[in-house]
């Protein structure tokens, strides 16, 4: 199983949380870093994003298909996060697009 961690690109720095956009630097982000996991992400790679805007916004750069889950959501736990991707023993490839403080203590 590969485990692939994709926080959100730069966003307005607004309110309410979950309906922060990303701004034009964050389009750009998104975009560049969507081309650069495409060539190296496996095809079958299941993608599952945060239901805020700004993570559903990055995701669709890839143009592939995802999964929105509530678990995910700003303030998630990083168990949440990893059962989620079913990590460690799920047969699957996962990209999880979401948030930080919680991606940075998953990856430790």
């Amino acid at each position: 199983m590969e485990l692939i961690l994709w926080r959100h690109a730069e966003a307005e720095d607004t309110t309410p949380d979950m309906q922060r956009k990303l701004t034009d630097k964050g389009r750009k982000q998104s975009l560049r870093m969507a081309d650069w996991l495409k060539e190296r992400m496996p095809e079958d790679t299941r993608v599952l994003v945060s239901p805020a805007m700004r993570t559903q916004q990055t995701a669709l750069a890839l143009g592939l298909q995802f999964t929105t889950l509530d678990e995910l959501a700003p303030g998630a736990r990083p168990n949440d996060i990893l059962h989620a991707a079913g990590w460690p023993d799920g047969e699957d490839n996962v990209l999880i697009v979401g948030h930080n403080p919680t991606l940075g203590m998953v990856a430790a």
